[in-house]
């Protein structure tokens, strides 16, 4: 590798205080959640107060919108980890069922919360009396900043790194287990796909969503910003996926590049299964949603 980029200098930790025998420690990641929970939940409000964006009234008050965030931080923490559970380690989990519920130890699923949310939402909706595929437009909405956020936790981290690479902006990740690659003499680079992800799921599909909302006054027609936002996270992470390291329990010696569908040389490792439904349903919502709704003026 002629060129490569050594792993900044930046603890995982923002600051930790001892209390006895206690040690807090806040954690980028952790401070991710918070700020892009307050991030979108802001954004969702502001939403609401501008009646101009929706066909009718907006779905929620801003009130409601301050009760609903409790929902959908229930519905993240719930979905993501029973999703990762169920999608990436049952045999485990079925194994060592109480540490289902120690998420401090990592392991959450987008797809899982995504899930999750769609539940609240569907649950909320009705309680209040609100039409479901407009809280679900706001809501996915307000949801890239914390994306962003999110995967930009996961490169301080040094975790969820993708494969070896040759490109001059690959980065030289810490730890014995990105360094192991076969074939490398020396430090071994890997795709950055963290911020590939950043860049696709967070920044680019949220200016399209804000694009559509305020430009092309999509929140008119309930489901299609939805539609959007299933179908542009689905292809981003499908796309990332190509250079993005596999869990490490699908990966074998007769299956390096950790494939669980297999056709030959070529295969799809578990985030390309779970994203190209997710792609496929939000195109058929867009569609679906374009079409049983007239556009907004």
């Amino acid at each position: 590798m002629l060129a490569a980029i050594p792993f900044p200098s930046v603890s995982p930790e923002i600051f930790s205080i001892d209390i006895g025998s206690f040690t807090f420690a806040l954690r980028w990641y952790a401070m991710a959640y918070i700020v892009g929970i307050i991030i979108g939940w802001r954004m969702a409000v502001a939403f609401v107060r501008r009646p101009h964006l929706w066909r009718g009234e907006p779905p929620m008050t801003a009130a409601q919108v301050d009760d609903f965030v409790t929902w959908v931080i229930v519905g993240v923490i719930l979905g993501g980890r029973l999703g990762f559970v169920l999608f990436y380690a049952p045999g485990y989990y079925l194994s060592h069922p109480l540490e289902i519920l120690q998420i401090w130890n990592g392991g959450m699923s987008f797809h899982g919360g995504f899930l999750g949310v769609m539940t609240v939402i569907l649950v909320y909706s009705r309680r209040i009396g609100a039409v479901t595929g407009s809280v679900a437009d706001m809501l996915v909405a307000a949801t890239p900043p914390g994306l962003l956020l999110g995967r930009l936790a996961n490169f301080i981290n040094a975790e969820l790194w993708g494969l070896p690479t040759t490109m001059p902006w690959g980065v030289i990740f810490p730890g014995l287990a990105a360094q192991d690659c076969p074939l490398v003499d020396g430090p071994c680079a890997r795709h950055p796909s963290q911020l590939y992800e950043a860049g696709l799921e967070g920044l680019a599909l949220g200016l399209l969503i804000l694009f559509l909302v305020f430009a092309r006054k999509w929140f008119r027609t309930p489901w299609a910003i939805t539609g959007v936002f299933i179908g542009g996270y689905g292809a981003a992470r499908f796309f990332v996926e190509f250079f993005r390291q596999a869990d490490a329990q699908y990966i074998t010696l007769d299956n390096p590049m950790g494939y669980v569908v297999q056709l030959g040389a070529f295969g799809l490792k578990m985030g390309q299964l779970l994203s190209l439904p997710m792609l496929l349903i939000g195109v058929a919502l867009v569609i679906w949603a374009r079409r049983r709704a007239p556009a907004a003026p």
